[in-house]
């Protein structure tokens, strides 16, 4: 049984193909997420292709559009595997209960970006500081 030769990405090629969607979903593929970081804006205004990528690699959030880090699904696919990355959603999703749990689940740092409001939530409260007894 043979096995698959992992495909090495250059910055060239990630720099060539940078409008280049098939390029992109192919390095999502071969577990090669920094490739995205060359891709252009108009690809990262592709749900489809942002929420795969997020979903690899929260960090690349960063690179979604201002629509994309407004996108409810899109974030938190983002901040499930990268809670921090909850700095770059947009602060509506920065003060959804749902975005903001799973975000401090991930790493409890993230609280910091929650809004004032939704750090005095009772829920969101008790998880970051659990009352004693």
């Amino acid at each position: 049984m043979e096995e698959e030769e992992e495909k090495e990405y250059q910055i060239e090629d990630a720099e060539a193909n940078a409008d280049n969607k098939e390029f992109m979903l192919q390095a999502l593929k071969d577990k090669a997420s920094w490739v995205l970081a060359y891709a252009s804006s108009k690809l990262f205004e592709d749900k489809d292709l942002v929420l795969k990528a997020v979903a690899q690699d929260g960090q690349l959030l960063y690179y979604a559009s201002k629509e994309l880090r407004d996108d409810k699904d899109v974030v938190l696919a983002a901040v499930t595997n990268k809670g921090l990355i909850l700095k770059y959603a947009s602060k509506r999703l920065r003060g959804d209960k749902d975005i903001g749990m799973a975000a401090i689940k991930q790493d409890k740092r993230a609280e910091m970006f929650l809004t004032d409001e939704l750090r005095k939530d009772e829920d969101i409260n008790n998880f970051l500081h659990p009352p004693e007894g």
